[in-house]
């Protein structure tokens, strides 16, 4: 019986082989040059490509800053690169300032699978690009549109488009009101987190009625009204929720019920914020964890006996630069607040050095800290319920 000889080399595997050996190569060059070697490779490289960032991007860790090289990226090279990688599910052209509306006709390639898209500061798209994004990628789950010219139009063609979108950056977005606000937060019931922050026309009342599932809001600077901050935990869900800024004093809505998941509250700066506010969150809010009263000049022994009585979760507390925080509202904190890790104090002239020595020997698993932590709480895209 004669023996038979196969020969058979790499170049004999099916596409499925090749694709489970290219995204197990840990060299990065090794990565980058694997379609090289023929156009069947390329084709696998390219179908295997799910992320594309460029260079001019915001990086997750910073995303106030551009990187230092800043390529214009123009519609002819964007249309070529989607063109080839058609199976991405995250692209971000954040910072590609050159980029218009018409340039984001080239989405129709990867559209269909495209999960998350980054716009941020992308300052020529306006809402014909925004209805382009809604008509190519029906599976969106999140968008982040920092600094667009987007209009309620944009956000209400998104809304009629049933994305399935969970997280939504509309920070910096001037132009957009309660109007687009009130479009998302009827059509998208899957929402989870939303960046209002720095937005002037948004008084909060475009939240009323929204879905439980949204639990992450950041609304720092903005016009809110006391209907909006009711608006905004209408839904029950709400479990960080940044209002830093907010020059009205709405905040008794934040009270128990609907309120009650609050984990993160911020209210720094909230200068009208008073000690009937401070009791109704305390006792309305038993979850908390974290809370940012920085420059709360109303708080007064009334408001910190509240908080040393009833927060007892509470494991980061910030009061710096808080006028009234004298020696007795320092003492009903020490005494109460019995899961307390860290404490921001700085700046608060009313507290002898007897109250702070006194606070450092009875408390001595609590970290003093002075300088004060600007944002509290999980980035708004790695946030997740529970």
């Amino acid at each position: 019986m004669s023996d038979y000889v196969v020969e058979t080399s790499i170049i004999h595997l099916p596409d499925d082989c090749l694709s489970f050996i290219f995204q197990r190569l840990n060299n990065v060059d090794d990565h980058d040059s694997f379609g090289l070697t023929c156009h069947r490779w390329l084709n696998i490289q390219n179908i295997n490509h799910r992320s594309l960032q460029f260079q001019c991007s915001y990086t997750l860790l910073n995303p106030s800053t551009l990187s230092q090289r800043s390529p214009d990226i123009s519609s002819n090279h964007l249309h070529r690169l989607l063109t080839r990688f058609q199976w991405l599910e995250h692209l971000s052209l954040s910072g590609c300032t050159v980029l218009d509306d018409s340039s984001l006709a080239s989405l129709r390639y990867p559209g269909e699978r495209l999960h998350s898209l980054y716009l941020d500061c992308c300052v020529s798209v306006s809402d014909n690009g925004i209805s382009t994004v809604a008509s190519f990628c029906p599976s969106l789950t999140v968008v982040s549109l920092y600094r667009c010219n987007v209009t309620d139009i944009g956000l209400e063609a998104l809304a009629r488009a049933s994305l399935p979108l969970q997280r939504v950056n509309l920070s910096h977005c001037h132009l957009v009101s309660d109007v687009g606000v009130k479009a998302l937060s009827q059509a998208c019931l899957q929402l989870e987190s939303v960046k209002i922050s720095n937005c002037n026309n948004i008084t909060g009342v475009g939240f009323d009625g929204c879905s439980p599932t949204l639990g992450y809001v950041d609304a720092e600077l903005c016009e809110l009204e006391p209907e909006g901050i009711e608006g905004i935990i209408s839904g029950g869900g709400i479990e960080f929720l940044n209002i830093s800024g907010a020059s009205k004093d709405g905040l008794l809505a934040i009270r128990s019920g609907l309120a009650s998941k609050l984990r993160i509250l911020n209210l720094r700066m909230c200068r009208t914020v008073g000690d009937e506010a401070i009791k109704a969150i305390a006792k309305g809010c038993p979850l908390l964890q974290e809370w940012n009263l920085a420059l709360c000049h109303g708080v007064k022994v009334s408001g910190w006996e509240a908080v040393g009585k009833w927060c007892c979760n509470l494991e980061k507390l910030h009061v710096n630069r808080c006028r009234n925080l004298c020696d007795q509202g320092l003492f009903a904190i020490r005494s109460g607040c019995k899961n307390l890790r860290t404490l921001y104090m700085s700046g608060n002239l009313r507290l002898t050095s007897t109250a702070i020595e006194m606070f450092k020997l009875h408390r001595a698993d609590v970290a003093l800290e002075r300088d004060e932590v600007m944002v509290i709480g999980p980035d708004w895209r790695l946030y997740a319920r529970g």
